[in-house]
């Protein structure tokens, strides 16, 4: 975090966002305190109320965009483009691998603070029923009865849900390789090299499509 010189003006509502970021991820969302954040950015405490109007707002502001980036964009690539349901599977994978697409250490900090926050955690129910209900959607679109889709979505929200909560860490090429036998697991049926090929040409260093399984 680049330091302000405090007699210059207010530093950006970005730069008030991303230090709350770092203390909700790092700390909890107790840590969010107006002052510390001031000093973390070397502005005086007044800055901030050139962007938000008190603690709650900018509280508000990054649970807004959790959801619009979590869950958001989580929907979004549920409704990209597929040949079938493997690549569909896939796209849905590229947010666990891209940080971009979902930030897996904001959605752990959101579920932490909801356990301690009712309204947040009804906002954060809302949101795994909307995550449900668009993974169902995808598998519906390619034959799967709604049962079935409904329990095979649940599996794999159960499963990051999982995984990042217990903050699993492993080398990204063996998370990478394992990624086209989720796939299987998920749907019960293996994905052609074809969709494989292009899964991995989207995450390997320097595209190369090649691996092996």
């Amino acid at each position: 975090m680049n330091v302000q010189d405090p007699t210059r003006l207010p530093t950006s509502e970005e730069a008030w966002l991303t230090a709350a970021y770092e203390e909700l991820t790092e700390n909890g969302v107790e840590a969010v305190r107006i002052m510390p954040l001031a000093k973390k950015l070397a502005v005086s405490r007044t800055s901030f109320y050139w962007h938000f109007k008190d603690r709650e707002a900018l509280l508000e502001a990054m649970v807004r965009r959790w959801e619009d980036k979590n869950t958001g964009i989580l929907v979004a690539r549920t409704e990209a483009y597929a040949a079938n349901v493997a690549e569909a599977v896939f796209n849905l994978f590229d947010c666990w691998l891209d940080a971009e697409l979902f930030d897996s250490r904001l959605d752990l900090a959101i579920r932490n603070w909801a356990r301690n926050d009712a309204a947040l955690q009804q906002r954060l129910d809302q949101a795994d029923a909307r995550r449900e209900a668009a993974m169902a959607a995808m598998l519906e679109r390619f034959g799967y009865g709604s049962e079935s889709a409904l329990v095979r979505a649940r599996t794999m929200i159960y499963t990051q849900i999982g995984y990042i909560s217990m903050q699993i860490r492993e080398p990204e090429d063996w998370r990478l390789a394992l990624m086209p036998d989720y796939v299987e697991v998920f749907t019960g049926q293996p994905p052609a090299q074809s969709d494989i090929d292009r899964f991995m040409a989207r995450h390997l260093p320097g595209g190369n499509p090649a691996v092996s399984r």
